[in-house]
């Protein structure tokens, strides 16, 4: 036994001489000393057994003994021995408070208001855990981790840990001590008087982190809070990071708050930013939020939209005179009435906000943009209808997808004047599909919306019409008004309410689905309630599908009983569909609260509600990238007995991972490749859904063999996924383009193709060239916050596997890409930006040349060879004749002529069959030559072509060109905040100037109601719209008579045992 002296050297000379060869060193020796109380230098001892475990490899042991030692733990020296019980430590000590806060801060839970329901019964009860306690050593070393970094300024990955480790405390620490360090900085040198504030520096990379990484939505929450008070105890807050905290808190009176404080200033720029802010809580908020903030607001709270609410609900007894419609525009598009002149100023900037979040400003300006920029090239969707025959119903159907996508939102119906014959041909729900389209091609015409619709819509005590176009007018209603729809949602309840003919109660149930998105409207809720329990397929599975739009979000634990409960009562399978779409819905952004519910549906021995499971996960952790949601869906696709959940699985990736596109072709990569047809159709559309837009070279690579694939409905998904990913990608930008058009084209256009991948090529064509060119699918905001109404459009589109119309709501997904500027008027002022990039990377891609008026070219017989050799052996048999007659000294005139055809002999008699050849190769040389001489001058032009232009104002502008956007410094107009696309209030520099507006051509363009009578325009017959030239088309009683096949008459069959 050595003496304590003794002991204490021989542990000082272990510490500082002890190597990886110690393995074999009995680590009892120093336990024994760190265990006995009485010896001085325990925490030595505890150091050399730290050492002495971690080079045998038990890290967890090391890391024990390490906490003993104290301060002679060195977490500033260099070594790997130190850096990895740091780790330890740091793993440890973020999974004890990790456990206790998940104990302390747990959802509530939808089943605890359920659990009396024996249809939806608990199947994970939750157990009771108790709370862990730190180490106190631990929370010793995490400490001194945390005070070392900021010690050195390193201030990011001690907030990053602190954030895992849920100490917020340390987060704001951090964010504090950097703003003063700036400030002192700033006070003592004078060259960084213009750095930025390093604590505003960390709380963006906050923002950032809490936005993308942080999962926990509890733990998301009170990062949020604490920004918010950061950022507003700055002497200049970033209120538009502070908009972000809040739609994501959804808190109302923060919002309002903000907005007043901002207006109150009575500054332009102030003003400016208090407008900016309206529109990018538009652009991300939900209607109910939205409602909430502008009803906090001061001031009254009168309806601005009065008129246009006049007009959308008298029907046809009233009409919008000219005068009222200009006051009408002039309003919704920032104009100022000689009303205004006896409003006070603060009452005019919060009337103006309450209409921008009304989302009427931030509408007519989207129709105005693509309206005056629409590039739709006719000739494509011509060679479509031209290509499909329209007798056959999905072949129709297919043509009016692309109509209406090509034409998304630019009021342009001409096709529909155009081919009239062709639409005859529609029937039953191909006219209600087609009247729809008007819908989407109209979305946002508020104004004149129920006026263009009118025609179609069912009329109170006239039973005439078509129950088909009727239910579609109220559909194609809802897409006008979608997600902004308080001017005719009450229209759309009585309509519905009224309705007799299930096909109208269908198309008014999606109709006001879709104009009541995230209301949380009860008494909708109801309406749609009783018709559901009608027990009627085809109302019911509409139904089911609306009443998840209208409690879109809500989590509304009475909604989903009633739900879950009916799903179990019918026996239709239209109807537990809808049900289970509207149940995921509901739950939409939820992510843990939706657990409960996602394990119950999932257990269901029901496919289509373990279907409805799946698209749970799909929309409450919706853009979270979850790995616990990953998990679950790729355990899911390959573990479930039904194709249809492991299609829907692989596919739902997309929804969870679209915020990092990157990673989904890795992830798909050998489920493409999968023996099932539905899982590589649900790995072409995942692809589709989260790298839409993009133009992502991984995606396409892995697309491009899906569209040969044996299997007709894969090709459909893998073309309809490739139209997503390349819209608005030009030559420039990706040079697969024109090649991959071109397969689209020949698919539609080839024969023998399948009806399936022929409608999916169809769609292709229409997604690609989307709203005029001007359109992008975009599932998240250009402020980078989730994009609601585009998220349900597409989720509600992938439906369209069992039902048809559902294809529409892919256009709730259409985000415009255009940079609209407005001065503090709220006007359009005609003034130019600096785009520093070639004219031609971001250029429209070009039209399909129409070919002129072919003159026939002349073309020469071809001659056979058996007519050359019989001309030969004539022309040898007259020599021979001749040579003859010369031998008898006969005179070869006075004989009588043989008759022949006179015959023109070719370059050689030989050539004959190949003459045609011959004079094609010249022509082909000629055209070579022409082609050559065309490229050499592209070629020219490209190298002459400048980098910088300038660009209008209301200009399209993709989100991959906003990096090269600029304001000049000498220019009038300066934004009030990085150009991120959409709306951008300007600051005038020289207010004084009178300011020049854009013309606004939307408010000119003639909008016709009905045959021969005009809104808004001349009422000419070339100038009727194409949804009047269609009424007595789609209107027209369709005649069942005829839609079956009379039945054969009785016959008698004998078999050969009886015959015999």
């Amino acid at each position: 036994m050595c003496l304590p002296r003794e002991q204490m050297v021989s542990s000082d000379k272990l510490n500082t001489t002890i190597e990886p060869s110690i393995a074999n060193y009995d680590e009892v020796y120093s336990e024994v000393l760190y265990e006995d109380e009485q010896f001085s230098e325990r925490q030595l001892a505890a150091l050399v057994a730290s050492k002495v475990y971690y080079h045998l490899g038990e890290y967890d042991e090391s890391m024990i003994f390490a906490l003993g030692a104290g301060e002679l733990f060195d977490i500033t020296a260099k070594s790997e021995y130190v850096e990895t019980i740091i780790s330890k430590c740091i793993d440890k000590y973020i999974l004890i408070n990790s456990h206790n806060d998940s104990i302390l801060s747990s959802p509530p839970t939808l089943l605890s208001s359920l659990v009396d329901d024996a249809s939806f019964p608990t199947t994970n009860p939750a157990k009771k855990e108790t709370l862990e306690t730190v180490d106190p050593r631990l929370q010793d070393i995490v400490e001194r981790m945390f005070r070392k970094c900021y010690e050195t300024e390193d201030y990011k990955p001690a907030i990053g840990i602190a954030i895992e480790a849920r100490r917020l405390d340390v987060v704001e620490e951090g964010i504090k001590l950097a703003s003063q360090r700036s400030r002192e900085r700033k006070g003592k040198v004078k060259e960084v008087e213009d750095e930025k504030d390093g604590g505003v520096e960390l709380m963006d990379y906050v923002l950032d982190i809490t936005m993308g990484v942080v999962q926990e939505i509890g733990l998301r929450e009170k990062l949020l809070r604490l920004l918010v008070n950061l950022f507003l105890a700055q002497a200049s807050p970033d209120y538009f990071s502070i908009s972000k905290c809040v739609i994501h808190l959804n808190d109302t009176s923060l919002a309002a708050k903000i907005l007043q404080e901002l207006v109150q200033k009575e500054d332009s720029k102030s003003l400016l930013v208090a407008y900016q802010i309206s529109f990018d809580l538009d652009s991300s908020a939900a209607q109910e939020f939205l409602q909430k903030v502008a009803s906090e607001l001061p001031g009254s709270d009168v309806d601005e939209s009065d008129a246009l609410s006049t007009a959308a609900t008298a029907g046809g007894d009233t009409m919008i005179t000219d005068s009222t419609e200009d006051d009408e525009n002039t309003r919704l598009l920032g104009g100022s009435g000689s009303s205004t002149t006896s409003i006070s100023k603060i009452d005019k900037y919060y009337r103006s906000i309450r209409q921008i979040l009304r989302g009427t400003k931030s509408i007519e300006l989207s129709l105005e943009f693509l309206y005056r920029n629409n590039h739709t090239d006719m000739t494509i969707l011509n060679k479509i209808k031209d290509s499909l025959e329209a007798r056959n119903s999905i072949f129709h159907t297919a043509v009016t997808f692309s109509n209406a996508f090509m034409n998304a939102g630019t009021t342009s119906d001409g096709f529909f004047r155009a081919n009239l014959e062709w639409l005859s041909k529609a029937v039953n729900w191909s006219k209600f599909t087609a009247t729809a389209a008007l819908g989407v091609i109209h979305r946002g015409n508020l104004s004149q919306g129920m006026k263009l619709l009118e025609p179609y819509l069912p009329q109170e005590g006239v039973a005439t019409g078509s129950p088909y176009s009727q239910g579609g007018s109220l559909y194609g209603l809802g897409l006008i008004y979608a997600n902004h729809g308080t001017d005719v949602l009450e229209f759309l309840r009585k309509q519905f309410k009224n309705a007799g003919d299930e096909m109208v109660q269908h198309g008014g149930a999606l109709g006001l689905g879709v104009a009541g998105m995230a209301t949380g409207n009860l008494h909708i809720y109801e309406e749609l309630k009783s018709v559901l329990y009608s027990d009627s397929a085809i109302a019911g599975e509409a139904v089911g599908l609306a009443m998840g739009l209208v409690m879109l979000g809500t989590g509304n634990a009475t909604a989903l009983e009633d739900m879950i409960q009916y799903s179990h009562e019918t026996q239709h399978e239209k109807i537990i569909r809808g049900i289970a779409i509207g149940m995921a819905l509901i739950m939409f952004g939820k992510q843990e609260a939706a657990d409960d519910l996602i394990n119950t549906l999932l257990d269901d021995p029901d496919a289509t509600l373990r279907y409805g499971g799946i698209m749970t996960i799909a929309l409450a952790y919706c853009g979270t990238g979850s790995n616990k949601a990953i998990r679950q869906l790729l355990h899911v696709a390959v573990s479930d007995v039904n194709d249809d959940v492991r299609r829907v699985s692989v596919m739902s990736l997309g929804f969870i991972l679209f915020r990092k596109p990157s990673a989904v072709p890795r992830i798909v990569e050998l489920l493409s490749e999968s023996y099932n047809p539905h899982v590589r159709y649900g790995a072409s559309l995942a692809l589709g859904i989260s790298c839409a837009g993009t133009g992502l070279d991984e995606a396409i690579d892995l697309l491009e063999p899906m569209i040969k694939d044996p299997t007709d409905f894969v090709r459909q998904g893998a073309l309809i996924s490739m139209a997503m990913i390349l819209v608005q990608q030009n030559d420039q930008m990706n040079p697969k383009v024109a090649s991959l058009r071109k397969t689209f084209e020949s698919m539609v256009a080839e024969k023998h193709e399948d009806a399936m991948a022929k409608f999916g090529a169809a769609l292709a064509l229409g997604i690609i060239d989307a709203g005029g060119r001007n359109v992008t699918i975009g599932l998240q905001t250009q402020t980078g916050s989730l994009n609601l109404p585009a998220i349900v459009g597409m989720a509600v589109f992938t439906q369209y596997w069992y039902w048809f119309p559902l294809t529409h709501f892919l256009s709730l997904s259409f985000v415009p890409t255009g940079l609209i500027g407005l001065d503090e008027e709220l006007n359009i002022p005609d003034f130019k930006f600096y785009c520093n990039t070639k004219p031609s990377l971001f250029d429209y891609p070009p039209k399909i040349e129409e070919s002129a008026e072919k003159v026939p070219e002349k073309i020469a017989t071809a001659v056979l060879s058996t007519t050359v050799k019989a001309r030969q052996r004539a022309k040898r048999s007259e020599k021979e004749k001749a040579a003859k007659a010369a031998a008898r000294g006969e005179d070869m005139m006075e004989t009588e002529p043989t008759v022949s055809t006179p015959v023109t002999p070719g370059p050689s008699a030989v050539e004959g069959d190949d003459k045609m050849e011959i004079e094609d190769d010249g022509a082909d040389k000629k055209e070579d030559g022409e082609k050559k001489d065309g490229e050499v001058e592209k070629k020219k032009r490209a190298e002459k072509e400048k980098v910088g232009y300038e660009v209008v104002n209301m200009a399209r502008v993709l989100p991959e060109q906003l990096k090269y956007i600029s304001f000049p410094n000498e220019g009038r107009y300066e934004p009030v905040k990085k150009p991120t696309g959409g709306v951008l209030l300007l600051l005038d520099r020289t207010p004084d100037e009178p300011v020049q507006p854009l013309e606004l051509k939307v408010r000119k363009a003639p909008v016709t109601s009905g045959p021969g009578h005009s809104v808004g325009g001349s009422a000419n017959q070339d100038n009727t719209g194409g949804a009047a030239a269609a009424v007595n088309i789609l209107n027209a009683e369709d005649d069942e008579g005829d839609d079956d096949a009379p039945v054969p008459e009785e016959f008698e069959y004998h078999t050969d045992s009886e015959e015999s």
